[in-house]
């Protein structure tokens, strides 16, 4: 696929962070684990939406949602909520963003991207297949379909795409990481799953990560986290498509 300019400037909800669903100090811990790498680890590239290429510097990665397993929450969750974001997309100087002799240095202030929303997971399941929330790179975004693991919401490339022709439209569910190629810093990717104390969040067709969020508050019983890393910048390790 040829190479992937993503030059819109994401203006995510400031006031509402992954603190907005954090559980009380008595909540409980979530094991979760991402099958495909060690805790730290690089991120498959077969889980990415993008990956740096020897021509172009990117091209089109295969999009697969990882395996992800969680150990069961307290006896009162009635619905689990896996939410993936990156806390190193460009706060700033977005307009240097996969621009041949440009740079985005460490010091560029970052913000969070959100790459998955799926919530009112039923209590019965702690484990979700590869591929079960994707299996292709699908450009204008995936369709709102139903999943028999729960309900998807908007990610963050339904923003950044907006003003793409080639690209915009709808992206729920899962959509891989991304990052440019010219970014010194190498993203973290923050796989986070919530046990919750009501079945449904109610929330609109169309909710996003801060809706998800908002929705949460006050209603987690125990969450845990794995941290997963990834870059297009062979400079920083990516691994290079022939």
């Amino acid at each position: 696929m040829g190479r992937i300019r993503i030059v819109a400037c994401a203006t995510l909800a400031a006031g509402l962070s992954v603190a907005l669903a954090s559980p009380p100090a008595a909540a409980r811990s979530l094991k979760v684990s991402v099958d495909s790498f060690k805790s730290g680890g690089m991120i498959p590239t077969k889980y990415a939406f993008c990956v740096a290429a020897a021509q172009g510097h990117t091209t089109g990665g295969a999009n697969l949602s990882p395996r992800i397993s969680w150990s069961k929450g307290p006896s009162a969750t009635k619905s689990y909520a896996i939410i993936l974001y990156d806390t190193d997309s460009p706060a700033a100087e977005r307009e240097k963003m996969n621009k041949e002799g440009e740079t985005l240095t460490a010091a560029v202030p970052r913000q969070k991207f959100f790459h998955w929303v799926l919530v009112d997971i039923p209590p019965t399941v702690t484990s979700l297949p590869e591929g079960a929330e994707s299996n292709a790179r699908v450009l204008h975004g995936k369709p709102a379909t139903p999943s028999k693991f729960g309900v998807r919401g908007l990610n963050d490339y339904t923003k950044v795409t907006a003003s793409n022709e080639a690209m915009k439209g709808q992206y729920f569910g899962y959509d891989g990481p991304c990052p440019p190629w010219n970014d010194e810093n190498v993203h973290h990717y923050h796989f986070t799953v919530y046990a919750l104390s009501v079945k449904t969040l109610d929330l609109p067709p169309d909710f996003d990560a801060p809706a998800a969020l908002a929705a949460m508050k006050g209603k987690v019983l125990a969450e845990g986290q794995e941290l997963g890393l990834y870059t297009q910048n062979p400079a920083k390790g990516a691994t290079v498509q022939k």
